[in-house]
């Protein structure tokens, strides 16, 4: 009998032990530096050299490249090499599910990558840390090498639309799982908070793992308030033994 296809919708909260640190939560960042929001909005962006001198800046503090994956990220690569069909969808853009040995072709970014950066004008593709290392040498607003384009986190901006392949992608993926496990997100932000309903109208087992309530727990068959570190380990090991 086929392993039931487990699909893995994870947000800002699984990072956290990581040391990156959440944006809606009580202590997010949108909460206390309401300015820092403009720092990651595309039309402020893209018209104010001052957004995107702070910007870079914020990307050097923030050290987001050096993070480590945490027990949550190690846990969803274990049940994968189990032999578990499992495809996560995240609404993160630290690379850590990767990172932690999740093959790339089976993780969806819902939001795009802090790993890399885009040129706004050709669309070249280069390393974040390479763009950083040019802010370290003091260029405030490195352009792109190749045609002197504004360059911008490879991450969708607020005022940016989602890839609409990656979005299909998931939404095919969440029709076609056996459970669906939304973790670590408040299942606020559309289109991604509306695949836990997609899941559950197509059937899927809905198991919602978060520290506030959300708008789908009503859905869902199990919902669990106790901390990611801890509590995805044990539901991921719960439902490897059941697929076993």
């Amino acid at each position: 009998m086929a392993k039931p296809l487990v699909a893995l919708l994870s947000g800002a909260g699984v990072s956290t032990d990581s040391g990156i640190p959440d944006y809606r939560g009580p202590n997010g960042l949108w909460r206390r530096d309401p300015e820092a929001e403009k720092l990651v909005t595309y039309d402020f962006y893209m018209s104010d050299p001052e957004i995107r001198r702070r910007s870079w800046q914020m990307r050097r503090r923030t050290h987001a490249l050096s993070a480590e994956p945490n027990a949550a990220h190690r846990a969803v690569a274990e049940l994968e090499r189990s032999g578990v069909p499992v495809r996560v969808i995240t609404q993160n853009v630290d690379g850590l599910h990767q990172l932690a040995g999740m093959p790339a072709r089976k993780v969806l970014e819902l939001h795009g990558s802090a790993r890399a950066v885009v040129c706004t004008r050709c669309r070249a593709r280069t390393s974040m840390a390479d763009a950083l290392a040019r802010v370290d040498a003091g260029e405030d607003d490195p352009p792109c090498l190749e045609c002197g384009g504004i360059l911008k986190p490879a991450t969708v901006m607020f005022g940016e639309r989602l890839d609409p392949v990656v979005l299909g992608e998931a939404v095919a993926i969440t029709k076609a799982c056996q459970v669906f496990v939304a973790v670590g997100t408040s299942l606020q932000v559309q289109p991604a908070a509306g695949l836990a309903g997609v899941a559950a109208e197509h059937g899927a087992r809905l198991i919602i793992v978060n520290a506030e309530p959300t708008p789908y727990d009503d859905l869902a068959d199990e919902v669990i308030r106790e901390p990611i570190g801890v509590a995805l380990p044990a539901l991921l090991s719960r439902l490897r033994q059941a697929g076993s």
